[in-house]
């Protein structure tokens, strides 16, 4: 499923956007924010592009997630025609489980939206 190139390289895009962003939210206080010369907008940019991130994986995890689980169970409906009733049901579940997370992200990025 996975090959040690494409681990590797997904550990390390999560990495940088990992390290990115917190870097982003370590603004100094005090006098040494007016010397520094960050404003209020450094923040609320971070924000919205962390938003924009979180709304774009989280629609594409979910979108993965939802081809996956209708194409393995389409498989098994065309192998098992009988079965069909019994693989639907948890399909429907399960994708109605995997369209909540993608609801999740989109809530959380609107909040991110409004700090």
């Amino acid at each position: 499923m996975f090959t040690p190139k494409k681990l590797g390289l997904m550990t390390t895009l999560a990495s940088v956007v990992t390290f990115l962003s917190s870097s982003a939210f370590a603004q100094p206080f005090g006098a040494a924010a007016a010397k520094a010369g960050s404003n209020e907008f450094d923040v609320r940019t971070a924000a919205m592009i962390g938003a924009g991130i979180a709304i774009g994986l989280g629609a594409l995890g979910g979108t993965l997630g939802q081809g996956r689980a209708a194409a393995a169970a389409l498989e098994g409906i065309s192998r098992n025609p009988g079965a069909a009733s019994r693989i639907q049901t948890p399909m429907i579940l399960g994708l109605a489980l995997i369209e909540s997370l993608v609801l999740f992200s989109w809530v959380i990025a609107f909040f991110l939206q409004g700090k």
